[in-house]
């Protein structure tokens, strides 16, 4: 099977694995950490700054696929502390108008660079 994938200038991965990957009409977006393209390293500051960067970085890749935040139907957010979900939550309710996506948040023991939140989407194409 060949896959289409997609890829947004800057955005670093971290493994061998596409950024997203086009399933007919559907696209999964891998889950993005907080790394900062411009310097190569993890976002500073809590939760709230970290979801933000995840979002940039995910977005980016969704425009690369001719998409935009509309078109997203799930997200999955996996955070090492629950206790950042407030601050995750609020930063998540301004990237999306209602309705928002379906959405899943993990509470997880680690996340890769020592990131506080990783955030991975699946993105509906629209109906020739």
């Amino acid at each position: 099977m060949s896959r289409k994938a997609y890829s947004a200038p800057g955005a670093a991965a971290i493994g061998p694995y596409s950024h997203a990957v086009d399933a007919g009409n559907l696209v999964f977006f891998s889950g993005q950490t907080p790394i900062d393209p411009a310097t190569g390293r993890l976002a500073e500051g809590g939760a709230a700054a970290q979801t933000s960067r995840c979002f940039d970085n995910l977005f980016a890749i969704l425009a690369a696929a001719g998409l935009g935040p509309d078109d997203v139907v799930k997200v999955n957010v996996y955070l090492v502390d629950m206790g950042d979900f407030p601050a995750m939550n609020e930063t998540y309710k301004r990237r999306f108008e209602e309705p928002f996506p379906a959405r899943t948040t993990i509470g997880v023991s680690a996340l890769p660079l020592g990131a506080r939140v990783e955030i991975e989407m699946v993105a509906r194409k629209a109906q020739p």
